[in-house]
């Protein structure tokens, strides 16, 4: 398989299309060779319009969703960046491509393995630091933090994410709502306050973490 010619396809194909036009965003999804970052079985889907499932019930995002939620926060040069629910790395690669510093937390440890492998093997040593731990809490020791990046769909967002935002930070998620089709949002802190906005319909995997426990019904 032609790799380097799917992704040119992805780009054109699918990014532009769908409203992507953010340069740095672009350039990171045409120059990352996101089939580094599937296991060996899985790569030639790494272009398909689509999510890739993963172990444990995860996925790899839809090319168009991860790029118009990396592209809602506007990444630039020096941001400081979080990501949660990092799986095997691609959203957080994209970021640092972009020139984030970016701090990525990753519960599982067979996806975080595949993680560190595909940052190895596409970008320069150091760009992305890998955190485990669950990803409700964020990453406090590094906070404030300039775009937070949630990598699934998730029921809410828990104000302990939101309070390691800077003033003017952005954060990007997908909002499951009421059991319909999800909504990417765009987090602002502007004045010390939190606020969300609705950005587009999509769907998106649910992030096993951030979903409440079951309960019993009598």
């Amino acid at each position: 398989m032609d790799y380097a010619e799917a992704r040119r396809r992805m780009v054109d194909g699918q990014l532009r299309p769908n409203r992507v036009t953010d340069p740095r965003v672009l350039d990171a999804m045409r120059s990352l060779r996101r089939e580094a970052f599937l296991p060996p079985q899985l790569q030639s889907r790494a272009y398909a319009d689509e999510d890739v499932p993963l172990p444990g019930g995860r996925a790899m995002l839809q090319p168009m969703v991860i790029a118009r939620l990396l592209q809602l926060l506007e990444p630039r040069p020096g941001d400081r960046g979080l990501v949660l629910g990092a799986g095997t790395g691609y959203g957080a690669a994209c970021l640092g491509h972009a020139g984030v510093r970016v701090v990525a937390m990753e519960a599982d440890p067979g996806l975080a393995g595949l993680a560190r492998a595909a940052w190895a093997a596409t970008l320069p040593a150091g760009m992305v630091r890998l955190e485990a731990g669950s990803p409700t809490a964020g990453h406090p020791a590094g906070a404030p933090y300039d775009v937070i990046l949630i990598e699934g769909e998730v029921p809410e967002i828990p104000a302990a994410i939101s309070d390691q935002l800077a003033e003017g930070g952005r954060l990007a998620t997908v909002l499951a709502v009421g059991g319909r089709q999800g909504h990417a949002m765009l987090g602002r802190r502007i004045g010390g306050t939190f606020s969300l906005v609705p950005a587009f319909d999509c769907a998106a995997p649910a992030l096993p973490e951030f979903q409440p426990a079951p309960s019993f019904v009598f």
